[in-house]
């Protein structure tokens, strides 16, 4: 029983972790419109705000990933959170009592994407160190589940920060991570490495060889993430608009809308990771479902404006998006040893971020251009993807060769992804 208790705050303290990472842009969302009229910036200004976190953020992941292979995870989390909450602090303080506050936040929200880089994606790598097996997979997916709900969570309790005081957002930021920071420090304990760790040449030596014989699964993999979360936010910034300017949808009501698809995907990605385990057949067919569900979904969107029906054929895409994320992380967390893990999974990071960052802007353009051909370009992507799938991600049922050392690609002992 102790043990499970024990194991049970582990898993608590690495879900807390992406749960802060996603807060950093979605609790901002609703207070976008009042940081516009109180700082006297235009919207343009305002959505950098967004911009800086993600792209920050997209810059430094590959770099902390190395870090964390270098010396370990937690000495990378710790600092990290620190960092994201001290950026927070910083804005906030700029927001209530200097008088040209704008650059300052900026500043503040650089710190926070340069923080939030060390957040989830080494938690991911920190996943598979210390769990094996169909417990891997089912931590995966309570990650997932963790950022999923932090999605759910941050408009709404933007929102009710924001009844406050409009930056009380900013404050809130410091708060929850130095609960996260508190969990992280004393229920997460990393076994020592008792290898030396390679020096820089030998490693990046390695991450060749990595890619060179499972690149183009990796690729694939990759680029589905970022499709992932590149059509979630296209399509949640282009549902923001819609409720506002023609349902009069606004503040707290406006955030729990906004809710509901990402309540879909956190549970279903929550299910998806407690059962695939390490089938890599069940993955697969799991990924191609989900790429088809959201592709059938965005194709069917253009016959419906009407909010209740239009919410409702978008929760399928969120269900879709749920079945093809958990596998996607469970795939590439095990795609290395122990010693490349973290840039592997940092780079996967990376590309989720960058897809954060372009779903607004690219979204916008398409409204301004055609309802219709918005949605039928977004069918268009994620059934490209689930024939990216299809196509580059194989799975043998034989056994793969004994692994020699830590830093493998075999991915698992009785089954094994080839780039044929």
């Amino acid at each position: 029983m102790a043990n499970k208790t024990k194991k049970g705050f582990v898993i608590l303290a690495i879900g807390s972790i992406p749960l802060i990472m996603t807060l950093g842009n979605s609790m901002l969302i609703p207070i976008l419109p009042k940081l516009e009229s109180e700082l006297g910036i235009s919207a343009f200004q305002a959505s950098l705000t967004i911009t800086i976190f993600s792209i920050t953020a997209a810059i430094a992941i590959p770099i902390f990933g190395y870090l964390s292979d270098r010396f370990s995870r937690k000495a990378i989390i710790i600092p990290a959170l620190a960092l994201y909450g001290a950026g927070g602090l910083l804005a906030g303080i700029a927001a209530a009592w200097f008088n040209s506050p704008f650059m300052w936040i900026m500043v503040g929200r650089a710190l926070q994407g340069i923080g939030a880089a060390g957040t989830a994606p080494i938690a991911m790598a920190l996943t598979g160190d210390l769990f094996k097996g169909g417990e891997q997979s089912k931590v995966l997916g309570v990650v997932e589940a963790s950022n999923g709900f932090g999605k759910v969570l941050s408009p709404i309790v933007g929102s009710l920060l924001a009844l406050l005081v409009w930056y009380g957002p900013f404050w809130g930021f410091p708060i929850f991570v130095l609960i996260s920071l508190l969990l992280t420090v004393f229920f997460i304990k990393e076994k020592k490495n008792k290898k030396e760790a390679p020096p820089l040449g030998t490693y990046v030596k390695g991450l060749f060889s990595v890619f060179k014989h499972e690149g183009r699964w990796l690729l694939t993999a990759y680029l589905a993430g970022a499709t992932c979360l590149f059509t979630l936010f296209g399509i949640l910034f282009y549902l923001s608009d819609v409720l506002e300017t023609k349902h009069h949808i606004d503040g707290v009501k406006k955030g729990a809308i906004l809710a509901i698809p990402l309540l879909f995907m956190m549970t279903t990605s929550f299910i998806t990771g407690s059962k695939i385990g390490k089938n890599l057949k069940r993955m697969k067919k799991l990924m191609i479902l989900g790429f088809l569900l959201m592709t059938a979904s965005f194709a069917t969107l253009i016959f419906f404006t009407s909010l209740v029906p239009f919410i409702t054929i978008l929760i399928i895409s969120s269900i879709g998006t749920g079945f093809v994320l958990p596998c996607l992380n469970s795939l590439i967390t095990g795609s290395v040893g122990k010693e490349r893990r973290g840039f592997v999974t940092s780079l996967y990071g990376s590309v989720r971020f960058l897809g954060v960052a372009a779903g607004p802007p690219i979204f916008e353009t398409l409204m301004n251009w055609s309802r219709t051909g918005m949605f039928l370009s977004t069918a268009c992507l994620t059934f490209l993807l689930g024939f990216l799938s299809f196509l580059f991600i194989h799975v043998n049922d034989q056994h793969g060769s004994k692994e020699k050392d830590d830093t493998s690609t075999t991915l698992f002992k009785k089954f094994q992804l080839t780039t044929e």
